[in-house]
């Protein structure tokens, strides 16, 4: 066990299972004390690594994040403070982990319920190395002025108010971490502040005890007074009362030890900590202050005159000149967090981004205002999905079932189309599923399978103007733009396209008004006089039926059809659409263990 001072104003920790709240505590407690260098470190989180951005101060500062606890010593070997804050289950492995290192000298274990046997191991391992261990089941500990354990003392206004930015001239230690921010208080009230202070925790057996620390500031100069506060349960306090007969302490001790109501209650009671437990008379809060009063503790009549004993003590240090004036320092201001500066109505800020289709914050996601949990009990499909979140209003049923039908005929046009080819290519080459999506998704454009907004977009504005086939082929030809959605490699006069009569069919079924279509349908009957081939496409025939759709349902203005088929939102269903496919492909590929692929020279014209 160490006989000094643990920490500095230079102390540096390592810290173990990354919480942000904790950490940017110690980081705002190292800007108020004027400390040069953050007191983090490093961060340990197993399998991770890279950086945290935290704040030091104004400054954005990053963190290192190590993936094992021998990186992050080697990197950082000027840390000497291993904070644990893994899990009642992890934790002992790790502290271990960390004792064995030959740059740690304190380890803190945050968690309650540590095995007592691992605990015990621990306990042994750092006092045969010369290490410390507090807790497990602690706050941590705080050197004013100089360095603190993750959340011990609290928020910053109750550091400031403890002044423990500064130090003082009061070592504290106590089995609860909750007991030493009251304390600290207490302190700050009555002398000039804690000068060290340390919570062993409250598990039957501490990695350090009472006395471990009164030892230690008993050899610290600045520490002129030690103020005690145990509790019942266990014997921890009378190593300490053998300390004070044997003459090690040479210090004023104030101390009290909590629970003396236990008497009060007929049966055994068990406090709040897994020591907090009387197994006997000698455990007991009144029979540990009865020892500590008779080793020549100051020890009060009741915790209510804890504080009176504190003071009392200290003016009398002052009366006899053995502690000098502390010099009272402002503290900086501490920047508030944007986020809390908001809710308090101190400041406001404009938001990065603009959502009006969904909202994920309340109980379940909403699509365009329509609770989730709406949308199954309905027995909507993904049509009603695509035209609450595309369209931000919930469609006829012929609308959102027109939808389906699209995606559902333009899932897949065979391995040979250009899309799926790239995607076949792809996942042969041994890529990922999402790299063989996007190789075919870049595929789609004006020659294969974009040409849907583009058909709507030509078809809307030659119907509108009244042009006839003739006049709108012909204008278009002399432009030198293909008609969009008239032509196909493969159909023709002969051999329609089954796709487009059957969304013709839906449509003239279904829908109030095919005006579009229909316009489309004498293009082609037009287009067709000039060749076999340039039938309409399903291109063309889902960008004229949409045009319907969206003039039928009553539900659009015309400046929301121009910007709807402007924006891109006729492609975005082929796009929708063929992913489908295409994510059978890369499926299909692999399924199949398909070697990289190889284009055959013979199809290749080599030419100079």
């Amino acid at each position: 066990m160490a006989t000094g001072q643990l920490f500095s104003r230079t102390t540096q920790a390592l810290f173990y299972n990354y919480k942000q709240l904790p950490v940017q505590r110690m980081l705002d407690f190292d800007f108020l004390c004027g400390r040069e260098t953050p007191s983090v470190a490093g961060i340990i989180n197993p399998g991770s690594e890279g950086f945290q951005k935290l704040f030091f101060g104004q400054e954005e500062i990053a963190i290192p994040v190590h993936a094992a606890i021998e990186a992050a010593c080697f990197a950082h070997p000027t840390a000497d403070v291993f904070i644990n804050f893994a899990s009642f289950r992890s934790a002992a492995a790790s502290s271990m982990a960390a004792l064995k290192q030959p740059t740690i000298k304190v380890v803190a274990i945050i968690a309650e319920g540590v095995p007592e046997s691992d605990t015990k191991q621990l306990i042994a391992y750092a006092r045969a190395n010369n290490k410390v261990v507090i807790g497990p089941a602690t706050v941590g500990g705080i050197q004013a002025g100089a360095f603190k354990i993750g959340d011990t003392a609290g928020t910053i206004d109750n550091i400031i108010q403890c002044k423990l930015y500064r130090p003082g001239s009061v070592g504290f230690v106590s089995k609860s971490g909750g007991m030493s921010n009251e304390m600290y208080n207490t302190v700050a009230r009555v002398t000039d502040g804690i000068y060290e202070g340390i919570a062993i925790g409250g598990d039957v057996f501490p990695g350090s005890t009472l006395s471990d620390h009164i030892l230690r500031f008993n050899n610290i100069p600045q520490i002129k007074m030690m103020v005690v506060l145990g509790e019942l349960g266990g014997r921890d306090e009378y190593s300490l009362v053998e300390a004070l007969k044997l003459g090690k302490v040479n210090k004023p001790v104030v101390a009290w030890v909590s629970g003396t109501c236990a008497r009060l209650f007929k049966s055994e009671v068990q406090f709040g900590h897994a020591g907090a437990k009387s197994g006997g008379e000698m455990e007991s809060a009144q029979a540990k202050n009865q020892a500590l009063m008779d080793a020549g503790a100051i020890v009060p009549t009741s915790f209510e005159a804890l504080e009176s004993a504190i003071k009392e003590t200290f003016e009398k240090l002052v009366e006899e000149g053995k502690v000098s004036p502390i010099k009272e320092v402002t503290p900086p201001q501490i920047p508030e967090d944007l986020s809390s500066a908001i809710k308090s109505g101190k400041v406001r800020a404009p938001t990065h981004i603009i959502s009006t289709i969904s909202d994920d914050r309340g109980e379940e996601p909403c699509y365009a205002g329509v609770p989730m949990s709406s949308i199954i009990e309905q027995g909507l499909g993904v049509g009603d999905v695509i035209s609450l979140l595309w369209f931000k209003r919930s469609l006829p049923r012929y609308c959102t079932k027109f939808i389906e039908i699209c995606i559902m005929l333009c899932a897949d046009h065979g391995p040979c189309v250009s899309g799926a080819h790239n995607t076949i290519v792809t996942a042969r080459a041994g890529k990922d599923l999402v790299s063989s999506l996007v190789s075919g998704l870049l595929t789609i454009g004006p020659r294969f399978g974009g040409a849907i907004d583009d058909a709507a977009r030509y078809f809307k504005d030659a119907c509108d103007r009244n042009l006839t086939p003739y006049e709108f082929v012909e204008g278009m030809k002399k432009k030198g733009i293909r008609v969009p959605g008239i032509g196909h490699r493969i159909k023709s006069r002969d051999n329609r396209d089954k796709r487009v009569e059957l969304l013709q069919k839906f449509a003239r079924s279904n829908f109030p008004s095919v005006k579009y279509m229909e316009y489309a349908v004498t293009v082609e009957s037009y287009t067709l006089s000039k060749a076999n081939n340039l039938v309409l496409n399903v291109d063309g025939a889902i960008g004229s039926l949409f045009l319907d759709l969206l003039a039928g349902s009553g539900m659009f203005t015309k400046q929301e059809i121009d910007e709807i088929v402007q924006i891109g939102y006729l492609n975005g269903l082929f796009v929708l659409a063929r992913s489908i496919g295409l994510i059978g492909h890369t499926f299909d590929q692999k399924r199949l263990k398909q070697p990289l692929y190889r284009h055959p020279w013979e199809d290749v014209l080599y030419t100079k």
